[in-house]
């Protein structure tokens, strides 16, 4: 196992034991902007987002690892901007073990404690995943090596309540699920849905198959019509009929702010509803943008201290 040493005073939240308490945690997501302007934007979000006490914030890791040390500066900014936990992304894409091992090294002396260990995207203009000479193919690779390597790390692994497009079925999907969480995963983190129901479905399934990790819905607020068709048309992500129907009207009457107060509406009922049925927690995919869901967060009245799960 590689040696590296540890920082002082950094922030301390592991997912290893986040969820065990029964205190509900919020995370928010972010990716690494491609601008000047973009960074100063997100800064200006993250200070927002600050105010909700966030149990961690996390960062995407780019396409083929085309941000993976815009990952790290960002990491690094979350710990200094927000004072929170940093959870950092990171793929299996085109690095072999050696490389993957000094990203993780980097990582802990900039003081990342947790990891999000996913296998990442197909590359662009190819049909199929394929390793590099040396490299991984799955994500429960991932888990073992930083189990293995970076054994007090935190790892969070992604959950897919419509299944992974390249799963044969939701029952298969969730066997590559529960390997993840027997390698060694912590927490389970979905992608976004719009239908309560194919979540709680899916987390009867999981826990059925014996997969005892927590597992954090993932919420992407609804801020326009053109958006969540498009993520239907991407991800097949099933929206319930009535809120697509409402959100056209608006877009046919070039309404922007009425598409943004029914998006809102909406995932406030969505949130309320999974608090309701004793979710650990909440991730939101924010796109890097404050305003909808810090309405929806004060909508909610979410605080970390303030919600205690079942």
């Amino acid at each position: 196992m590689t040696v590296f040493t540890t920082p002082n005073a950094l922030p301390s939240t592991n997912l290893s034991s986040l969820y065990t308490s029964g205190q509900f945690a919020l995370s928010i997501e972010i990716f690494p902007p491609k601008t000047a302007e973009g960074d100063a934007a997100l800064r200006q979000a993250l200070q927002e987002f600050s105010t909700y006490n966030p149990a961690f914030v996390s960062c995407t890791y780019g396409a083929g690892g085309s941000t993976r040390s815009r990952t790290l500066d960002w990491c690094r900014e979350i710990i200094d901007r927000v004072g929170v936990a940093p959870t950092a992304h990171f793929t299996c894409v085109g690095s072999n073990s050696d490389e993957l091992i000094e990203w993780l090294g980097q990582a802990w002396q900039l003081g990342v404690r947790n990891i999000m260990a996913l296998r990442g995207d197909v590359p662009q203009g190819e049909t199929e995943f394929k390793a590099v000479e040396g490299g991984f193919s799955h994500a429960r690779q991932l888990v073992e090596l930083i189990r293995k390597e970076f054994p007090e790390m935190g790892i969070g692994v992604a959950g897919y309540p419509e299944k992974h497009p390249e799963a044969a079925s939701l029952e298969t999907d969730i066997a590559f699920l529960k390997e993840k969480i027997t390698a060694g995963g912590h927490a389970v983190f979905t992608q976004l849905f719009y239908d309560n129901e194919t979540f709680y479905r899916y987390w009867e399934m999981c826990l059925k198959q014996g997969i005892d990790a927590p597992i954090i819905p993932g919420v992407m607020p609804i801020t326009e019509y053109s958006r969540v068709k498009r993520i239907v048309e991407i991800s097949g992500t099933k929206v319930p009929a009535e809120l697509l129907e409402q959100l056209e009207a608006a877009h046919l009457r070039d309404d922007k702010a009425a598409q943004l107060e029914i998006g809102i509406e909406y995932s406030v009922q969505q949130c309320q509803d999974l608090i309701d049925h004793g979710v650990p927690g909440l991730h939101f995919y924010v796109l890097n943008k404050a305003h909808a869901t810090s309405q929806i967060l004060q909508s909610l009245g979410l605080k970390n201290s303030e919600i205690t799960t079942g």
